[in-house]
């Protein structure tokens, strides 16, 4: 065996393969681009009886057909000299949905082995799969596993390990007599491939082999371009040209199709017993999370809900634990610097700058942490899928596919993977409409900026102001589609959103706790970012033309805030502090709050005397609650962060692109802060 076997994840999403590599690696997995694509890959490596096995987890896919980026991209790495096996994950709960994909990976001509996913929630719902005739049906090895549960993984490795150049059926048992003896096609397929077609269709696989033979003797795996072919796959028939003059009078993709489905069915009859108690539970509660009326405010419902316990027991926890943590770092590095005899300068840089920028920020973990086990919890139990099934019509009416609305859901989190995933959509225009719009998602990061003002200004109606902002993002996004799509030109025809809803089941706690802790990481990474920005900010506020400043108003950042401030002033946001904490909001959105603190000369401005002390000094100036509600929507929707943009850069591979969709979120910002300030001014 080889010193390093290359193993392919590949299967359906919600499949559980992302549960199945953090079962192997406890989430130690490394993202990568694949070469001049636009799909992420995930590696990971795993030892097993001093063999070393790199997992490469394969975009999530229902077929193989080349239609969208990861199905070219998932196929063309499994054809590829790379890869050694194939690990089809399948969901064992909803078998019939996921043997399509198995039975095009076995044609592909790799050694394939199944792991039979979920066999858990299949005992719990009384279902029983007969895993001695499943893989004689499929002449590939059948491995039960719970990811979830951490069972049957070793087998699964095992079986790899003896099977990795296995390219002949394994064993191959199928009940076709009645078949075999009517056939009038010259060869006894049903010995040779698990997936065997009519005679017509087999006769026509014979010949475009024999063609294919003739004119591509160094080609592996005839019968599965002689499919191809027949199907007039583009890719392959550009990459392979041939006269099918003769044999090819239309395409045969949906007689295939079918036959696959039919052979399916076969399967499904003879290894899956009490299918039909299978899918009752899920149906009964679908019947309410996807109706077409209520499923929508029930997705907002429980995002409210969400924000209520966000901030009553994130606040909780931010009082009790978080502030007396950073009061006592920030009084005990103050100490350290005045017995020290440090100079007064430097003392205000580590305090007032460094320490007072980085610590507001990091008081908001147990809000956050709290908001991303949520969105944990309802992407576990199988609900996250629901949501965009549900928003798949609203989407197509504002001329998007259905599954654009994944990226949206995913800007809850970050817009960063948001942005990735959009750059898989199949149209370069459902591309660009999907960045441009994903952004006015309110990600992680505003949260502390929501938090704060929404804390000061509307106290115990605090979770309702911040939800409001989660609620307007997406309206921005919606409404901005609809507008776009009038300048979209020639209407192209969307295909309806192909996504599998998987098993309500009870979320995993070990994948919740990984998925908290990866996001944690991710939020920790950006302390550098604020300690550069607070670092800045403070020789911005503190230096001016004369040296330095001794007073802030004549400082470098309060002259270019207040350069700035008239364009500012018709949205309620006409002072220069506020001004200059937006840009500094660049570098990250929760960079916002911590300038505010500096700016303000506010310390601790996260704690109850700090906000006390932060409203007091903001009502003196006229800044009142509509100026907040302003704020925060100017901050939800203006330019995203500094890594946002370059991904967005990266996404366009245009610079002319990135700085039109910068300006267009800008004023996207500005007109509906505008809107929102002086509509407010009406009830004040």
């Amino acid at each position: 065996m080889k010193d390093t076997v290359y193993i392919g994840l590949i299967g359906n999403p919600s499949c559980g393969k992302t549960t199945l590599c953090n079962a192997y690696t406890g989430g130690n997995r490394k993202e990568a681009d694949w070469l001049d694509k636009t799909v992420e890959k995930t590696e990971s490596i795993v030892s097993y009886h001093g063999h070393t096995f790199k997992l490469v987890d394969l975009p999530g896919v229902y077929s193989l057909t080349a239609y969208t980026a990861e199905e070219l991209i998932s196929r063309n790495y499994i054809l590829s000299d790379e890869l050694d096996v194939i690990v089809n994950v399948v969901d064992a709960s909803a078998l019939e949905r996921n043997l399509y994909l198995t039975l095009q990976l076995i044609e592909l001509g790799k050694p394939v082995v199944v792991a039979l996913n979920m066999m858990d929630m299949v005992e719990e719902r009384g279902m029983e799969i007969d895993l001695h005739r499943l893989p004689e049906m499929l002449g590939v090895p059948v491995v039960p596993v719970s990811a979830r549960k951490r069972r049957g993984l070793d087998v699964l490795l095992h079986a790899v390990a003896h099977h990795i150049d296995q390219l002949e059926p394994v064993v191959l048992v199928h009940d076709h007599e009645e078949q075999e003896e009517n056939s009038q096609h010259m060869h006894d397929h049903h010995a040779e491939y698990a997936m065997v077609y009519s005679d017509a269709i087999e006769d026509k696989i014979d010949v475009v082999t024999d063609i294919l033979r003739q004119c591509y003797p160094e080609m592996k795996n005839y019968r599965w371009h002689a499919l191809k072919l027949l199907e007039q796959d583009l890719d392959i028939t550009a990459r392979y040209p041939v006269d099918l003059s003769q044999v090819l009078d239309c395409s045969y993709e949906k007689d295939i199709i079918n036959e696959k489905y039919d052979f399916i069915e076969e399967i499904i009859g003879e290894v899956l017993m009490n299918k039909e108690e299978k899918a009752e539970r899920t149906d009964k509660v679908d019947a309410v999370l996807t109706h077409p009326i209520w499923g929508l405010p029930i997705f907002l419902g429980m995002m409210a809900l969400i924000f209520v316990v966000t901030f009553t027991v994130g606040d909780w926890l931010k009082v009790v634990f978080m502030e007396p943590v950073i009061e006592g770092c920030s009084a005990g590095i103050l100490r350290c610097l005045l017995y020290l005899h440090v100079n007064e300068i430097m003392i205000s840089l580590v305090v007032d700058g460094i320490v007072a920028g980085v610590g507001t920020v990091l008081s908001f973990l147990p809000n956050i942490c709290i908001l991303f086990l949520a969105l944990a919890l309802l992407e576990d139990s199988g609900y996250m899928a629901r949501v965009a099934y549900v928003m798949d019509d609203i989407m197509g009416k504002l001329g998007l596919p259905g599954r654009a609305f994944i990226p949206m859901l995913l800007g809850f989190g970050c817009t960063v993977p948001a942005v990735m995933a959009a750059r898989s959509l199949e149209h370069v225009r459902d591309r660009r409409k999907t960045i441009l719009i994903t952004p006015f998602m309110s990600c992680s990061a505003r949260l502390p900026i929501y938090v704060i003002f929404s804390q000061m200004f509307f106290a115990k109606y605090a979770a309702v102001v911040a939800f409001s902002m989660y609620v307007l993002g997406i309206a921005v996004a919606l409404l901005t589609a609809f507008v776009l799509k009038f300048f979209d030109g020639k209407e192209q025809k969307q295909r309806a959103l192909l996504i599998e809803l998987p098993e309500y089941k009870t979320p995993n706690l070990h994948s919740i706790l990984i998925y908290v802790w990866e996001k944690m990481k991710e939020y920790f990474t950006r302390v550098p970012i604020i300690f550069v920005a607070s670092l800045i900010m403070w020789v911005l506020l503190n230096c001016g033309p004369g040296g330095l400043a001794a007073d802030m108003t004549q400082s470098f950042g309060a002259m270019a805030g207040k350069v700035l401030t008239p364009v500012f002033v018709p949205i309620g946001l006409g002072y220069w502090q506020i001004v200059v904490a937006l840009i500094s909001g660049i570098a990250g959105k929760e960079v916002v709050v911590s300038s505010c603190g500096i700016l303000f000369g506010i310390n601790n401005i996260n704690s109850q005397a700090g906000m006390e002390q932060m409203l007091a000094t903001l009502s003196t100036v006229g800044f009142g609650a509509v100026n907040a509600y302003a704020l925060m929507t100017f901050c939800l929707l203006y330019t995203p962060c500094a890594a946002t943009l370059a991904t967005i850069r990266r996404a366009f591979g245009s610079w002319k692109w990135t700085g039109q969709a910068v300006l267009f979120q800008l004023a996207v910002a500005w007109l509906v802060s505008f809107v929102v300030y002086h509509i407010g001014l009406l009830f004040v």
